[in-house]
């Protein structure tokens, strides 16, 4: 009642205004600066990812490599993301949160300047390999410290926003550093991406709380969280998930040329437009996230197989694909931050590790979708029939969401039917 008293204007033993605000009100008025310095970082990081791809040719020609030698570069980052991230993780788990996540930005900022200065393929590779080390466990890491930095109803809001970063790197990172390594060499994009970390870091101290909780780390207790099924079946949906995408949109430039029969000009046109639909999507899978998980995952999937479906017949003609390929964008991305939220919600022992893992499951369902489309394009599938490997991996993902989701409603029935209280010798005998 004094401390009630005292939090008024008039009240002569008048607390500074801070103090008057509670934990959770604090919370919700301070935790926009942190949130987009996590996206400033989650912008670079996608940069450097997704960049090498239209960077292909110059390093190859410049490190007398050929381009199938060259494209592994992308397959030895995500292996790395997906294999590497989790024991990177694990090292830091005791630290503080804050000081972790400037640590890993500067191993991307390291990585990324090897990255420009490699002085041939193998010490590229390497490079590769140093910088995904961060990837994983950053966006594992951040995705626990953003739903920390926000309340309960909005968590899965807080992870799309740092999420956001990786949209933008697509639409805007990635054809800006093609252009600038076009223009005046490759190794000048890993220098502009560096300089992206090191800001991005800047971001980090300076608006990041030094008060994040650090988690009490028991190895044990963390792997027996990981090896629960929920927790499996969430990270087996982010496998499909993205190998539903990647097993075409790998491939997507060659469709737009061979099956929608455009300029490679006009490609990069669409490939913005599909950016633009992963930012969209992002923004609304973190509205649906926290207004209904599951469901709203079975919903998405359900919209996905639809429009992978009909893009099989759209990709003839240039509107009804880009019309198409602006959904397919929007629907995949509203998937990512729901999925991240889920392995959180599901390893609460273990946050930050499963959230880690979860990521390397994107990005080996990356992998294995771009080998899955490959294959299927060798054994003389055609291009505009690409999709349906798609539809395939995306029904299996919907099939596990809805296994779940059967399983969540079996726990609650089950939750339902315990009596609260062991019954007295009285009601036994009645």
């Amino acid at each position: 009642m004094k401390f009630a008293n005292a939090a008024t204007d008039g009240h002569r033993g008048r607390v500074p205004r801070k103090e008057m605000i509670t934990g959770m009100d604090y919370k919700e008025k301070n935790n926009r600066a942190p949130l987009l310095a996590l996206a400033l970082a989650s912008f670079g990081i996608g940069t450097t990812e997704f960049v090498i791809m239209g960077l292909l040719p110059d390093v190859a020609q410049n490190l007398d490599v050929t381009i199938p030698q060259a494209g592994l570069l992308v397959t030895g980052y995500a292996l790395s993301v997906a294999f590497g991230s989790p024991f990177l993780a694990i090292a830091t788990a005791s630290m503080d949160r804050r000081k972790t996540l400037i640590f890993l930005m500067g191993v991307f900022i390291f990585g990324n300047l090897l990255c420009a200065l490699a002085p041939s393929y193998a010490l590229l590779m390497a490079a590769r390999i140093v910088t995904a080390l961060c990837h994983g466990a950053f966006f594992g890491i951040g995705s626990v410290v953003a739903a920390t930095l926000v309340p309960p109803d909005k968590k899965a809001q807080a992870i799309a926003m740092m999420f956001a970063g990786l949209t933008l790197a697509n639409v805007l990172g990635v054809p800006f550093g093609t252009g600038l390594g076009e223009a005046i060499g490759w190794r000048s994009t890993f220098f502009a991406v560096a300089g992206i970390g090191l800001a991005a870091a800047f971001a980090l101290y300076k608006k990041l709380p030094r008060d994040i909780p650090i988690p009490q780390v028991r190895l044990a207790q963390e792997v027996r969280s990981l090896g629960s099924r929920q927790v499996i079946l969430a990270m087996l949906i982010s496998v499909l998930a993205s190998a539903s995408l990647f097993s075409t949109f790998t491939y997507i430039a060659p469709i737009l040329e061979t099956v929608t029969r455009i300029s490679p000009h006009a490609v990069t046109l669409m490939l913005l437009l599909f950016g633009a639909g992963l930012t969209i999507g992002n923004y609304i899978g973190g509205r649906l996230g926290d207004w209904m998980l599951m469901p709203s995952v079975i919903g998405i999937f359900i919209l996905l197989i639809l429009i992978l479906m009909l893009f099989t017949k759209t990709s003839a003609s240039l509107w009804p694909a880009a019309m198409t390929i602006f959904c397919w964008g929007a629907l995949v991305f509203a998937l990512v931050s729901p999925l991240q939220m889920r392995v959180v919600n599901e390893a609460a022992s273990a946050p930050n590790l499963a959230s880690t893992i979860n990521q390397g499951a994107f990005n080996f369902g990356n992998a294995t979708g771009a080998w899955i489309g490959g294959v299927a394009l060798t054994r003389g599938i055609a291009y505009d029939q690409l999709a349906w490997i798609s539809v395939a991996l995306a029904a299996l993902a919907l099939c596990f969401s809805l296994y779940s989701h059967w399983l969540d409603g079996k726990s609650r029935r089950i939750a339902s039917f315990k009596v609260p209280y062991p019954p007295t010798s009285e009601g036994m005998r009645s």
